[in-house]
Formats: structure tokens, C-alpha cells, sequence
């Protein structure tokens, strides 16, 4: 891959992330920028796996870390601690993202970010807006990412713009999304040969803010209680990564995405204060349960931001 324009989302990918380097790398050829690749920073979950054996695509390569000088677009992210090792010294060209800004560059660069609940929303409309026509797996990508990251559309981050990207997309090929739809989230759900290290690092992002730095990692599941079985050894790979990584709070959200509803398990010096202030909830067992929350975007990472 050298010499090539590396394409890829944040750490831990999720379905938006891995459908949207895709998806991109697409959108960059027919642009005229054949000199492109998706990659990805990280393994790659049951969930999207689901997604590229239902299109026969395979996995895109894996890389840890990019050269200096390297050349790369960054979509679904935009913040350091989430992206690739050595990104500070790396040449970004484009960022296609949907999550709040966090990003400086000392040069110019293309950025476009919506509030919208996916990247795959934002991607779509750029087809559009260059009169670009999208092929039935694209379109399949997109309407998985769209799926994935609004929870079928019942998600708060849910728009008006996610509704009817999937409505026009959904027009171009022979499925039924929503059965498809259900079938790739239970997908996801199965946990039981995830150790409890990978299990809390499925969907993991690390945050900071005024020298405070926290972990919000999110399971997706249809049984909470069967995962609050593993609480003890979740706790312990949780108190792992707290030393490791110097965290105060890391929070796991393991969501029920049938019910819309999430129970949280927190720990670090700073996790009680932190889940009273911003649910006010008392944590019980290092426990709480949150009725109708769904998102970290939308629910989990502002409320907690604000009192940190």
C-alpha cells in the first residue's frame, strides 16, 4: 500500500466506520483518486462481519500505525486519541465525519461534518451532490451503517437526513430492510467467545477533557442480565485498563436493542460522582440501569462530559 492515500475510521471499528472507509474508497475512485485504499485500525466485530459475508467482500487490511508524511482521509472520527498511531505527523486530505469537532490542522484540508447520526448519511449525500450514481453494494454498506449507528432508526441521534438517505437508498436494492436490518444487529450480539478484554473493547472510545481522561465502551445485546453475569471479570479487565491508561472513569453500556434501554457499569476514582451528577443515578454494585439510553453520542457522552 504505498504511496497509496490510506482511508479509515477510528479505533474499535464499528459498521459505520468499516462501511464508511469502503464506501469512501468508492466515492474517491470515481472522483478521479484512484490511488486509494480502506484500511482499518482495528478488529473488526461480528456485526460488520455479518454485513461483508451477506456482499462476499472481504476484510480490508489492518495497519497499526501510518509513515510520516502519509496521506490519509479520516472518516467517522476526528479525534487523535481515536485514530492511528503517529496521525500528528501524518498528511490528512479529507475528514468525513459525523461526531462533535475536536480536530486542528496547521494546513488546509477538506472537512465536512454533520450533526446527523451517521457517516454514511454524510457520504451519501456527497454521491448525490456530485451526480454519482450508487451501485447496489454501496448502497447495501450505507444502509447497514445508517442501521447500525441509529439502532434501526430509533435511536435519539436518529435525523430527518438518516430517514431519508435510508428511504432513497432503500429504493435501490431487493431487500427488506428492516428484516436485514434486525438480522445484522442480533448479529452483533453475540458475545459468549469474546474474553471479557475484547468484550470491553468492542466498541471503546477514549475521551479527555481538562486533564481527565475516561473510556466509554458500549456492548449491543438483546439479554442484559446474560452479560451482567460476566460482571466480576468485566470489572477486572475494566480495572486493567484503568491502570494501564491512567483513565478516572470508564464506563461500559451494554444496551438492550430490543427495549432501548442500557445498564451501565462504572469504575475509577471518579465514576460515582461523575454517574450521579450526570444521570442522577447512585451506583449500586458499581451498577446502574438507564432507561431509554441507547446512544454514547447522543446520551452517555454529553451528560458525562459536562460534569467532568
Amino acid at each position: 500500500m504505498e504511496n497509496k492515500v490510506l482511508i479509515f475510521g477510528h479505533k474499535n471499528p464499528d459498521t459505520d466506520s468499516i462501511c464508511s472507509s469502503i464506501v469512501m474508497e468508492d466515492l474517491e475512485k470515481k472522483l478521479g483518486n484512484n490511488n486509494c485504499k480502506a484500511v482499518r485500525i482495528g478488529k473488526i466485530n461480528k456485526e460488520t462481519k455479518y454485513v461483508l459475508n451477506y456482499l462476499n467482500i472481504e476484510e480490508i487490511p489492518f495497519v497499526e500505525d501510518v509513515e510520516d508524511e502519509q496521506n490519509v482521509i479520516l472518516v467517522d472520527h476526528n479525534e487523535a486519541s481515536q485514530c492511528a498511531d503517529n496521525i500528528e505527523n501524518a498528511k490528512i486530505l479529507k475528514v468525513i465525519d459525523h461526531h462533535t469537532m475536536n480536530f486542528k490542522a496547521p494546513y488546509q484540508l477538506y472537512y465536512r461534518t454533520e450533526p446527523v447520526g451517521c457517516t454514511a448519511t454524510v457520504l451519501y449525500k456527497l454521491y448525490k451532490e456530485n451526480n454519482i450514481e450508487i451501485e447496489k453494494n454501496i448502497a447495501i454498506l450505507m444502509i447497514s451503517a445508517i442501521i447500525s449507528d441509529t439502532l434501526l432508526l430509533k435511536s435519539p441521534t436518529t435525523t430527518q437526513c438518516d430517514k431519508k438517505a435510508l428511504e432513497e437508498l432503500s429504493k435501490i436494492v431487493d431487500i427488506d430492510v428492516n428484516s436485514y436490518g434486525l438480522e445484522m444487529l442480533k448479529a452483533g450480539t453475540d458475545l459468549d467467545d469474546f474474553s471479557a478484554e475484547e468484550l470491553i473493547n468492542i466498541d471503546a472510545k477514549k475521551f479527555e477533557k481538562d486533564n481527565t481522561q475516561f473510556v466509554i465502551a458500549q456492548v449491543n445485546t438483546v439479554d442484559i442480565p446474560s452479560v451482567l453475569k460476566r460482571q466480576e471479570e468485566l470489572e477486572s479487565a475494566m480495572r486493567n485498563e484503568i491502570e494501564k491508561n491512567r483513565l478516572q472513569v470508564f464506563v461500559l453500556a451494554i444496551t438492550d436493542i430490543l427495549n432501548s434501554n442500557s445498564e451501565i457499569i462504572a469504575l475509577g476514582e471518579r465514576a460515582e460522582e461523575v454517574i450521579h451528577n450526570a444521570f442522577d443515578k447512585k451506583l449500586e454494585s458499581n451498577r446502574a440501569f438507564l432507561e431509554g439510553v441507547v446512544s454514547r453520542k447522543k446520551q452517555l457522552l454529553p451528560n458525562i462530559d459536562k460534569v467532568i
